[in-house]
């Protein structure tokens, strides 16, 4: 027999029934996420983000705080998905759901953590937001225009409500942080570990970028397994070829490497059998940096005692040789004929 639910008439039990509901809401909202929670989250990991891959952390912020509301979504619950990213291509598990069209199917992660990785490899690797990595780093309205025109989203109104959310919860000064080198006290360097279940690796920090150091055995390939990384990822990072063998103690980057060197490290006097790699992988700086800063042809190393400037631009007298006679009359004679 169906139980009937008795509606009070009088003022006092409708009042107590009032304050029954009221409860059994506040109960239900009790355990979602306020965004001041979701941001302390994962504001960390979105700095990270931006140093290794170059994605304003306002930006990466704001469309989680978006798309997952917070984290309190269906897609962001049962899917771990906090980016709203749509399956595509993709062959990792999914989740259904109802967007512009129903039961539209969508990428499910096993983490978190999983979904910021996949949103930065997803921007990172698309023609589509190519443009966007060209910006000013700090520009997040470019990014956030930059998105929707991409076709990001469908709203008309997202790149709107990107910089809303940023400018109200100052998320730029996540930006600052980043540009200014200004991560002491950020723990940047044991999130992966946390993170990603099975890590056990030190993740140390050098130049602002995370590394490690190899063991017997490691090779690139099996360091991406255990890193979680992306294909090729420590191959552009180190600058390697396919194959390359790692002696133990090799720095290992897990970030892209910075265009100089960290403060105080200003100048490098070359050691006897030392590379510009070698000094490359010691400071966290780029080769291609370090070849333009101190007027050096790619693939050209240098001598021992040499001087390698690390932060800025040597300088090197110019040398201006007058033409000799021969040279002058054979260039007046190519004119003529050119002519």
């Amino acid at each position: 027999m169906r139980k009937q639910l008795l509606i009070p008439s009088d003022g006092f039990g409708i009042a107590l029934l009032m304050l029954v509901l009221l409860s059994l809401f506040s109960n239900e909202s009790h355990g979602q996420n306020t965004r001041d929670e979701y941001v302390s989250s994962f504001s960390d990991l979105a700095m990270r983000e931006m140093i290794r891959v170059g994605i304003p952390a306002s930006i990466t912020l704001a469309q989680g705080c978006l798309e997952s509301n917070n984290g309190n979504s269906t897609l962001a619950t049962r899917g771990n998905n906090h980016f709203g990213i749509k399956c595509h291509d993709w062959n990792g598990k999914k989740i259904f759901h109802d967007d512009d069209k129903r039961n539209e199917c969508f990428r499910s992660y096993a983490s978190a953590y999983a979904s910021y990785m996949d949103h930065s490899e997803f921007l990172s690797s698309s023609s589509r937001y190519a443009s966007l990595f060209e910006l000013n780093p700090h520009d997040y309205r470019g990014w956030a225009k930059g998105l929707k025109s991409a076709g990001y989203a469908t709203a008309k109104n997202y790149a709107t409500l990107l910089i809303r959310i940023i400018e109200e919860n100052e998320f730029y000064t996540y930006d600052l942080l980043v540009l200014e080198g200004s991560l002491e006290g950020i723990d940047t360097t044991t999130f992966l570990a946390d993170q990603v279940h099975g890590v056990s690796r030190t993740i140390l920090l050098n130049n602002q970028i995370e590394y490690i150091l190899t063991e017997s055995g490691d090779t690139p390939e099996s360091l991406r397994a255990e890193l979680h990384m992306y294909k090729n990822e420590i191959y552009r990072y180190n600058s390697l070829y396919k194959g390359a063998k790692f002696e133990p103690g090799t720095i290992i980057y897990l970030q892209p490497k910075r265009s100089k060197a960290a403060v105080g490290n200003e100048i490098h006097m070359v050691e006897a059998g030392q590379t510009m790699y070698d000094i490359s992988q010691i400071y966290g700086v780029k080769l291609k940096h370090l070849y333009k800063k101190n007027h050096m042809m790619e693939g050209e190393q240098p001598f021992e005692n040499t001087e390698i400037y690390l932060r800025r631009k040597k300088r090197e007298p110019i040398l201006k040789m007058e033409p000799s006679k021969e040279q002058y009359e054979e260039e007046e004679m190519q004119f003529r004929f050119e002519h």
